[in-house]
């Protein structure tokens, strides 16, 4: 019989293991409230086993529930007398639930923690006006994206950007008499995404 001390152990992996698998798209927030660009990408690398540390925390988030829900019989070795704490409650145990779920789907409202960058309307001589591709490694989730148009829209002279971690690139139309293809390609460097192609449109 499997001891119920053992469900805190299953809490603890079920947690850390969904930390863990949003961790490539928290840092490009945590980045955004630090101001500094450089780490954003830094846990990119572990997105290829994001599914993998997703299912290791719903498995052990379910056995920790097993093991919490089942009835308790007169030989258990770890029957608990009288109350529990808290850290051994079924309160302790939704409350981590909850956040685990959480965790695992912050790569897809990450991008509510990016400020809304609103264009003032200027005046640009249509000849200046240029579009180009920027082809970016390292993008994994939507806050990927808000990172590196974050940083494209900090340079004078962007008329539009727009990022797509699935499409790996960003489209950038610009006034290429106060920036360009080069200052944009340092911008989104500074990430720790690299470009590593461009082209003009």
């Amino acid at each position: 019989m499997i001891p119920l001390k053992s469900t805190n152990k299953f809490t603890s992996a079920g947690l850390i293991s969904a930390f863990a698998a949003s961790l490539c798209c928290i840092t490009p927030v945590i980045a955004l409230f630090a101001g500094t660009s450089s780490i954003a990408a830094t846990f990119s690398w572990i997105e290829p086993a994001r599914p993998y540390l997703i299912g290791i925390s719903v498995v052990a988030l379910a056995l920790a529930w097993y093991l919490k829900l089942k009835p308790q019989t007169d030989d258990d070795c770890c029957a608990v007398d009288g109350k529990p704490k808290f850290i051994q409650s079924k309160t302790f145990l939704l409350v981590i639930t909850i956040f685990a779920a959480v965790m695992i789907a912050f790569p897809y409202y990450s991008k509510i923690f990016f400020p809304k960058t609103e264009k003032q309307i200027i005046f640009v001589e249509k000849s200046n006006i240029q579009s180009a591709e920027f082809k970016i490694s390292g993008m994994t989730c939507e806050g990927c994206t808000e990172e590196v148009k974050h940083e494209v829209n900090k340079l004078q002279g962007i008329l539009k950007s727009e990022a797509s971690y699935q499409n790996a690139n960003a489209m950038v139309q610009f006034d290429n008499s106060k920036t360009n293809i080069a200052e944009i390609t340092m911008a989104i460097n500074s990430t720790g995404y690299k470009v590593t192609q461009t082209k003009l449109k």
